[in-house]
């Protein structure tokens, strides 16, 4: 099984996957219309929105819990 580099979502079937194509590294969620994967902005506002809306964070906090994630994962080592 092979977990999303950019929110570390496990891919367990290919409708997991962007596109359903196997072979990207990322899932669904992370992934833009076209099948690129969306930029590190994106990505953060994405998890950011989740985050307020499922767990009830107040955004400050949303905000330092998504980035204190997102800098454990691939995809974005460089931006921390």
């Amino acid at each position: 099984m092979k977990t999303c580099i950019a929110c570390g979502m496990p891919m367990k079937k290919e409708s997991d996957f962007a596109m359903g194509d196997t072979s990207k590294a990322y899932c669904i969620y992370c992934a833009k219309e076209d099948g690129s994967m969306q930029s590190f902005e994106e990505k953060k506002q994405s998890l950011v929105n989740f985050t307020i809306k499922t767990q009830g964070l107040d955004k400050a906090v949303a905000e330092k819990a998504v980035e204190n994630m997102m800098r454990q994962l691939p995809a974005w080592k460089a931006f921390f």
